[in-house]
Parts: structure tokens; sequence; C-alpha cells
């Protein structure tokens, strides 16, 4: 399966969470249902995880290294505590199709940061893309009046969005480790940490139900669709997954005005067909000229594509894909591409 494929399949689930977990929040705190949503992925993950070590065994996923550990810190506390927290409370006081839409900006702040910090290659297009998206964006964020209700909800989406996209860019340093095991991890040490500090500061258990329901939507709309979309950042980059990832909000969109009562105004739909047009310049994309390999040593898993034609010692693993340390020896060729962990040159 491609990059691209996976990072919609992240988007599908990612946004058909958000406006349903907006029906959810009647019922508790939002501190606690963000807590309750990453336990449930939490959760879920680990029995993913011991049931591929139990039936498939995990030998070709990348062990985890110590150089790794701060930036999963790092991923964690922005994309597991501050970015949902800050959602669940965006989603109380705001219409859902309106807050599933202001998630477009996570992939015009993901490839800001990406571009800025990390010197990720974006060029002319996808600027013009996420100019369209900001101006989406900035339609819908705009109150019928300025008191501070009608611009907190706001707000706080755009808050988590831009924890979300810090958190992206951290987690596309150690995209190329096993994506279960880090989603594991952030979503157990995130889904934790909120549901502890929620309930100290008074926050009550909501009935069984409740929280079954949640742990579910966490599961599908936070765990799985993470796992994708860590796949499709060391195939895509930061930039592009977070464009890709942009036809999430018009997902939640969709099932927002299907299943709550919103009005469709004037103003969804213009904020939608700008954010449309900056998506579509985004997927239709095509970087290629000719590029230098630097020779490299890393670990993590692979085929022997184009860019892995190493020879193997008698202790690598058989089979593909596989995990071994292996080098890759300079190279100049011209094919299409994206910024992936294998095109990370400079334009």
């Amino acid at each position: 399966m491609s990059g691209p494929a996976f990072a919609l399949i992240a988007a599908f689930l990612f946004g058909v969470s958000s406006p349903v977990a907006k029906g959810l929040l009647g019922a508790t705190d939002p501190w606690l249902l963000a807590g309750l949503l990453y336990l449930g992925s939490g959760i879920g993950m680990t029995v993913v995880y011991g049931m591929r070590r139990v039936f498939s065994g995990a030998g070709h996923q990348t062990p985890m290294l110590r150089g790794d550990v701060p930036w999963l810190v790092g991923a964690t506390l922005f994309g597991g505590i501050l970015g949902p927290v800050s959602l669940m409370y965006g989603l109380s006081i705001t219409s859902a199709s309106t807050a599933s839409l202001l998630l477009n900006l996570e992939g015009v702040f993901s490839a800001a940061i990406a571009w800025t910090a990390f010197r990720e290659h974006v060029d002319r297009r996808i600027a013009a893309g996420m100019g369209l998206i900001v101006l989406g964006g900035s339609v819908l964020a705009w109150p019928s009046n300025w008191s501070g209700t009608g611009l907190s909800g706001p707000v706080f989406v755009v808050v988590a969005c831009l924890c979300w996209a810090i958190d992206n860019n951290l987690t596309r340093k150690i995209s190329l480790n096993d994506p279960v095991l880090l989603t594991l991890i952030k979503s157990l040490a995130a889904g934790a940490t909120n549901f502890a500090l929620a309930v100290g500061f008074g926050a009550r258990l909501p009935p069984l139900r409740f929280v079954t329901e949640a742990g579910a939507i966490g599961f599908l709309g936070y765990g799985m669709s993470l796992v994708c979309f860590i796949v499709a950042l060391r195939h895509l980059g930061a930039s592009r997954t977070g464009a890709y990832f942009s036809s999430a909000p018009f997902i939640g969109a969709v099932v927002a005005v299907s299943f709550w009562p919103e009005p469709v105004t004037a103003t969804l739909v213009l904020a939608a067909f700008m954010m449309a047009a900056g998506i579509y310049l985004h997927l239709t994309e095509v970087h290629e000229h000719e590029h230098l390999h630097d020779e490299q040593v890393h670990e993590h898993s692979h085929s022997h594509d184009e860019h892995h034609r190493h020879g193997h010692s008698p202790g690598d693993p058989p089979g593909e894909p596989h995990t071994h340390p292996h080098r890759h020896e300079a190279v100049r060729h011209r094919h299409r591409h994206f910024p992936d962990m294998h095109h990370l040159h400079s334009h």
C-alpha cells in the first residue's frame, strides 16, 4: 500500500471520530474524554501488538533506540496531551461541522513547521494550497460578534491543530520505528496523564457504556489512524502527509451535517470550497528532478526496491520486509518522489 493510501485511511478514521466524539461531550468533562479516547487507543494497540508478536513476530520492525526517546516524549506531550484536550474544549463550544473544517489548519501548520524548522522542501504549489486553506479557516473562525465566547471555541481548535502539527514533525523524526509500538506508548502515556489530571481536578467517571464507546472511538479514530499516519510520514514527509490528511475535516463535516442538527450555511460552503481548492493543489503535486542521495547507514523495515540494493551478511533476517542495519551508497538519479526518509536533499 502506498504512502498516500495510508494517509487517506488515517484521514478517514480521524475525520469520522471528531463529530462522533462531540456526541459524547454532554456526558462528561472534555479533559476526561480526551483521556478516555487515548486510553482506548492505547489498550487497543496493546492487544494488537501482543497478537502480532504471538502470530507473526516483530522481527521486521525497527527497534526503539535511546536517541528516539526525546522525540517520542515531545510528540506525546503536544499530540497526546495538549492537542486532544484543546480539541475537546473547542468541540464543547463550537459546532461540529465548523470544528471539523478548522482541523484543516493542522496540515498548514505541519507544512509550515516542516519547511521552517526541519528544512523540508515546500514549493509554490504547496504554499498556494496552504494559503487557500488558511483563508478558509479564517472564514470559519471569524465570529458573528466579537464576544469571547464566539472566538474562544475556534481558538481552542486552532491551538489543537498547532499542537498536532508539532507532534507530526517530531514523530516524523522517528517514523522508521514500529508504528504500532509508537502509537501504544504515546496513547497509554497521554491517556493515563489526561485521565489522572481530569479526575484530580474533579471530573467524575461516566457510566460504563460511555467509557466503552469512548474507548472504541479512540482505538479507531486515534490508534489505527495514528498507525497509518506514521507509516505515511515515513513515505511522504510531514508537509505532504498533512496535505493528504487535510481530507479528514471534510469527512468530519459531512458526518456532522448528516447526523447533527446543524445548518449548511453560506459561510460553511465558502470555507469548504477554499479548503477543497487548497487540498486539490496539494494532492495533484508532481515533484520530479535529478537529486543526489548521500551515503547513509541506518536501520528500518524495508524491501529491496531501487533505494535498497545492498548485500546481506549471514546473520541478516530472511524474507521481506525485514530490518537490519544497511548502507546506502551515494547515487544520483531522477524520478518522482516525496520528501520521505530517503529524500531529504536540498533544492
